[in-house]
């Protein structure tokens, strides 16, 4: 495997960690604001509040003597997501895909028993999947209705879309896919793949997989450079609406796409991740620079929409 040094990475216009949490997350995210997005129910509220949507809220658990109440709550459903308010990169998410006869299975066919489950939700309320460690509550949401235009591309889960804005504009994306490794997560650090995608038309440019360049899914052995996301245009100009909700100047959204409900927001991140600059095999800097340049006005969203399109179009690269 071949490594860069720090002059070549800078020279791709490669950022870094210290440099995005100095010059990017500590000038343009008042601290006042992370509570918003750091508590998935809180964002939940506020992107209801702002004509966002999310998937449906099924039950709230706060207290462990909720525990007990748990069969009811998730009574009737033909699978649902749990995962802590509080979490963050994937830990604590509990995806059930199955129910039958009373058993409960993950999307890879692995059995989850009620204890099991409940075993887990309390650990979500003790914190341990919580930023800080901090006493939690876990979050009940109805399970994300796949669309079949990503057939192949994912396995045994739901991909999801990240997309990096800054100050309102739309300056890069990527679309994260499960796999056997990542347990049916859209985590890149579980095993993931990550496709990094053309602002300008949702189009497949580049991928990864633990850093390293792949062109077919290890799974399904589908050609990424098929793929192209639909509605991409509206992911666009929900993710730049997300400025405006959150008060934010650098966030990452992440988003689904639901078969019958469309797009819908599930998290804002006040300090996304690197990675996508590797999943798209370009630097950040040079984008964050441009809007930078910018003279201070305000611009609606569909016009810093066609902008990023403009500015950042990219052709496919996948080989």
């Amino acid at each position: 495997m071949e490594f860069c040094r720090p002059s070549q990475l800078a020279a791709k216009g490669v950022m870094g960690m210290n440099k995005r949490n100095i010059s990017y997350i500590g000038r343009y995210n008042p601290r006042r604001l992370y509570k918003l997005v750091d508590d998935k129910l809180r964002t939940k509220q506020i992107a209801l509040k702002g004509g966002i949507d999310t998937p449906s809220l099924v039950s709230v658990i706060g207290e462990q003597h909720e525990l007990k109440d748990l069969p009811n709550r998730i009574r009737g459903l033909s699978g649902f997501c749990i995962k802590p308010a509080q979490g963050s990169g994937g830990k604590g998410i509990l995806v059930i895909t199955k129910v039958s006869d009373g058993r409960y299975f993950k999307p890879s066919g692995e059995e989850v028993t009620l204890l099991e489950m409940e075993r887990h939700v309390s650990n979500v309320l003790a914190g341990l999947f919580s930023l800080g460690g901090k006493n939690d509550v876990a979050v009940i949401e109805a399970l994300i209705q796949f669309d079949p235009v990503f057939d192949g591309f994912s396995y045994e889960g739901v991909p999801d879309i990240r997309l990096i804005v800054f100050k309102g504009y739309p300056v890069m994306g990527m679309l994260r896919l499960s796999t056997a490794a990542s347990d049916g997560k859209a985590n890149l650090h579980q095993g993931a793949v990550g496709v990094g995608i053309d602002i300008a038309t949702g189009k497949a440019l580049h991928a990864v997989q633990f850093d390293r360049p792949v062109t077919h899914h290890p799974d399904t052995n589908k050609e990424l450079k098929l793929m192209k996301v639909p509605h991409w245009d509206r992911l666009l100009t929900l993710a730049a609406g997300c400025y405006e909700m959150s008060g934010l100047g650098y966030l990452g959204t992440d988003m689904v796409l639901d078969t019958e409900r469309g797009p819908l927001l599930l998290e804002l991140n006040a300090r996304p991740g690197l990675a996508i600059q590797i999943a798209n095999g370009e630097g950040l800097l040079p984008r964050l620079q441009k809007i930078e340049s910018l003279p201070e006005h305000p611009v609606d969203v569909e016009t810093r929409v066609q902008r990023s399109k403009e500015w950042f179009q990219r052709d496919s690269q996948l080989a």
